[in-house]
């Protein structure tokens, strides 16, 4: 890396300035962020102003401060999905024993007389000669898979995971519910199934059950006909069941699911189910600021900053409040890179690259925004340097270390532990890697396009705290405010360490807007491939 600025010698970020952001767009004004709502009307006006009391410019080349963004929504009404083998059928009950939905932008689906077929986990991994499908022409047919990606035991320790095979414990992309969807569409299926079971997919069925409510979906010019026709979930209780009517037993499936020669079964069933929808259109807004580069030569290429502005809106009623009011998810990602954004502003010198300052909606219902931007960038994608993401921060104080999910990605790693050496912090990665954490937020769509991408996570070890702290605060957030009205600023919020963690981000971007030479995927890194071929077209 060239010659840092020294992290002394970067503008201080203010707390105050944080908090009243996230007090601003988490307040039951903006009604919980819900995209196509008087929320985002608000929220999107709100962010347009900050950005231009920045002194940002508008970020669209068009001269507006926004990228629209053509949603869908789709709210499905169910039948029971009927499982049927020589004449008799069995009826299993949608929100209990199976979710369901369809990207299809149609007002009715029909599953009928589909064939099942129990396909592992659904893989196809040429780099580790894995291919659950051995072949298997399944147009037509519903498959059933497997959540996460095959824990393959170490040939020499059985009580440990084979590193060289799916990255061990950690998940790689093929372990994602959207990669096993994308699959079934790619490969014809007429309907995807996964098994949901807690402790892998990271999230209670409850979290599932959510698919029920309005989906949004981007509009797509073929309204999604090329998707499976079903998408969804079974519980592990109705999986077992299905199975069992097959004659087979679901543990034993599982386990030889978990070699390279393991062979899809059919299972001798058929699927049905009804499925009908209320559509509605939204244009939906991505809010983008720029702070254009000082260096004539390289003012067009870029660093990004993303956070997502949306949450849910009105929902689930709690003790008589139905807003969601998202305050750490995600108004205070939001508001941390507003005040970024501020302070990037008076940086001196000033970056020599372009910043920009990408305020994403639908992150919610899938990643939306930052799906559609990076199919359609307002700026080249292989002219952007880098993204540092920003979900969440850190409310409970400062902290010796930084969580770093996907930890040892990228270049960007390198400056994140450089900036941290001068707070006298080190990186951790994360906790648990199975869950797939880096493939669940608006910087993966920059990944898969090939962009090296940041995912910082807040500190475990907290100064002057017990060593269980860290964990008793999340679970008590998870358990208590996640996706909940109680999502709202705390009495006992504490965001010393949020702004330590600012200022890193903002080291970080600014640092890779001076740099010398674009930051790299790390050797071996998935995405690193799809990153070398389009840096090679741009020569």
């Amino acid at each position: 890396m060239a010659a840092l600025l020294p992290l002394s010698d970067l503008p201080n970020v203010s707390a105050d300035a944080i908090l009243a952001d996230i007090g601003k767009l988490a307040s039951d004004e903006f009604e919980g962020r819900a995209p196509g709502s008087n929320g985002e009307t608000l929220t999107v006006q709100y962010l347009s102003e900050q950005f231009q009391k920045a002194g940002l410019d508008p970020g669209n080349p068009d001269g507006t401060w926004v990228q629209k963004v053509p949603l869908v929504g789709l709210t499905p009404t169910l039948t029971s999905l009927e499982v049927g083998k020589d004449g008799a059928k069995k009826a299993f009950k949608a929100g209990t024993d199976f979710v369901a939905f369809s990207k299809h932008v149609v007002d009715e689906v029909k599953l009928e007389g589909s064939e099942l077929v129990f396909v592992g986990y659904g893989v196809q991994a040429p780099e580790f000669n894995w291919d659950d499908f051995k072949g298997l022409d399944v147009k037509g047919k519903t498959i059933i898979v497997l959540v996460n990606d095959p824990p393959v035991p170490d040939p020499n320790n059985a009580q440990e995971l084979d590193a060289k095979t799916f990255g061990g414990k950690a998940m790689t992309y093929y372990g994602r519910w959207t990669y096993k969807y994308d699959k079934g569409a790619e490969l014809g299926a007429a309907a995807v199934l996964v098994v949901h079971e807690t402790y892998p997919a990271g999230y209670p069925w409850a979290v599932v059950q959510s698919n029920l409510a309005e989906r949004f979906n981007l509009a797509a010019p073929d309204k999604n006909q090329g998707r499976s026709k079903i998408e969804g979930w079974l519980t592990l209780d109705a999986a077992t069941e299905l199975l069992k009517m097959a004659g087979q037993d679901y543990q034993k499936l599982k386990a030889q699911a978990l070699t390279p020669g393991f062979q899809p079964v059919s299972l001798g069933l058929t699927a049905s189910l009804g499925l009908k929808q209320a559509m509605r259109t939204v244009d939906s807004q991505n809010v983008i600021g720029k702070l254009p580069g000082g260096d004539p030569v390289l003012k067009d290429e870029y660093v990004i900053y993303t956070a997502h502005w949306d949450h849910f809106g009105r929902c689930a009623e709690v003790d008589g409040d139905d807003i969601c009011n998202g305050a750490l998810d995600n108004a205070s990602g939001t508001a941390v890179m507003l005040e970024i954004a501020r302070k990037m502003k008076t940086v001196k010198p000033a970056p020599r690259r372009s910043i920009l300052f990408l305020s994403v909606t639908a992150e919610e219902q899938g990643l939306l925004g930052s799906e559609y931007y990076a199919a359609h960038p307002l700026y080249p994608l292989e002219k952007t340097l880098g993204v540092v993401n920003i979900d969440g921060i850190n409310q409970w104080g400062k902290t010796s270390d930084l969580v770093v999910v996907g930890l040892g990605a990228s270049d960007l790693d390198d400056y994140a532990a450089a900036a941290a050496k001068e707070q006298n912090r080190t990186l951790k990665p994360d906790a648990e890697p199975e869950k797939g954490f880096y493939y669940r937020s608006d910087h993966f769509n920059f990944a898969k396009k090939g962009v090296p991408a940041f995912d910082p996570g807040s500190g475990v070890d907290y100064i002057g705290k017990p060593a269980d702290y860290s964990q008793k605060k999340r679970d008590e957030y998870t358990s208590n405010d996640y996706h909940k009205p109680s999502d709202q600023i705390k009495a006992d919020w504490d965001l010393s360490g949020a702004v330590d963690d600012a200022r890193l981000f903002l080291a970080i971007g600014y640092r890779v807007a001076q740099a010398e030479k674009y930051p790299q995927w790390k050797t071996g890194n998935e995405f690193r491939s799809i990153r070398e071929a389009a840096l090679a077209g741009k020569k």
